[in-house]
């Protein structure tokens, strides 16, 4: 079998990920950040736990990236800091985050020669839409730190590839979301206060649009991108050429949950003016041209499935702030 580290494997897209890889028949080498109870994140309750290897480490820190890394053909890099309103309190923890970690990852891979390098961007490295839909040649801008910090570590990692051969691939979902995402997340956020009871739904600015991928869409998009034997040294979008309002998403949350209640706009969760990324849409051509991806899910059963997910795990009731 195929063996690939994955790191960040206990976070939100890597446990999915992890899982189906093992569902492919593909070894998994879990790598997650180390902590005092041994947590392993999302894989304390995944029905594979007992498939993989899990490995507690720091993705700051060469030698433990390094020692995860050996015997593997493959790395998937997902470890990251991304919440986007820490990073306007503390931007040098995204650099050593996700421009060191990815350093890390980048020259143990030279070093033990991996056959591919799966780095995670995002599409907030594009910042606000200069043209629709958004293509991979579009530029970049970093409109907060952890979007700067994106940007860092994609260029460094096609350094890499230019400079060392190393074969590189950078996939760059669009907004995903799914079970198991963070509840600062905005469609947990809205899923929440209703299951919460609340009388409004509080949210940030309304206007501005994403492109929505299910968790497990995007997932499956990982795998074809590596199973794919072009797009080294390249970028590669992930989404469904289609754009939705935070406002609409609100109001389609309610219609699924059977809830009118107003939403009203809080202060508080509203990101600085020149940081806000006012519109996402993505051109999904180069996929789906030069793979057989093709998403399962559209916005209203992804949505159907993670109401249901946090209906059953509870999970809202920690929910109290946003992000996008």
């Amino acid at each position: 079998m195929t063996k690939i580290l994955i790191t960040g494997a206990g976070g939100f897209i890597g446990s999915h990920l992890a899982e189906l890889c093992l569902e492919s028949e593909i070894e998994v080498v879990a790598f997650d950040r180390y902590n005092s109870d041994n947590s392993w994140g999302w894989l304390e309750s995944s029905k594979y736990q007992d498939e993989m290897e899990i490995i507690l480490g720091d993705i700051r820190d060469y030698d433990s990236v390094s020692k995860a890394m050996k015997g593997c053909s493959a790395v998937f890099h997902l470890a990251a800091l991304i919440g986007i309103p820490y990073s306007y309190v503390s931007p040098l923890a995204y650099i050593r985050t996700n421009v060191e970690g990815t350093y890390n990852v980048l020259e143990a891979a030279k070093n033990q020669e991996l056959e591919q390098v799966i780095i995670t961007s995002t599409s907030e490295t594009y910042g606000t839409a200069q043209y629709t839909p958004i293509n991979e040649k579009h530029p970049l801008v970093g409109q907060s730190p952890y979007a700067a910090s994106k940007i860092a570590a994609d260029q460094l990692a096609l350094s890499y590839f230019r400079s060392f051969s190393l074969p590189v691939k950078i996939v760059r979902p669009f907004n995903t979301y799914g079970p198991r995402q963070s509840s600062r997340a905005v469609i947990p956020t809205i899923i929440s206060q209703v299951l919460n009871n609340s009388k409004e739904i509080k949210l940030g600015s309304m206007e501005p649009t994403r492109d929505m991928t299910f968790v497990k869409d995007t997932c499956a998009a990982f795998l074809k991108i590596y199973g794919y034997g072009g797009f080294l040294g390249e970028v590669t979008n992930i989404g469904m050429n289609s754009e939705v309002s935070i406002g609409q998403l609100a109001i389609e949350i309610k219609s699924i949950m059977g809830i009118d209640i107003p939403t009203v706009i809080e202060k508080s969760r509203i990101r600085p003016t020149n940081s806000e990324v006012e519109r996402l849409v993505c051109n999904n051509e180069k996929i789906l041209k030069h793979t057989s991806w093709e998403p399962r899910y559209t916005l209203r059963t992804g949505l159907s499935e993670t109401i249901s997910w946090l209906e059953n795990q509870g999970q809202y009731k920690k929910a109290d702030f946003y992000q996008i």
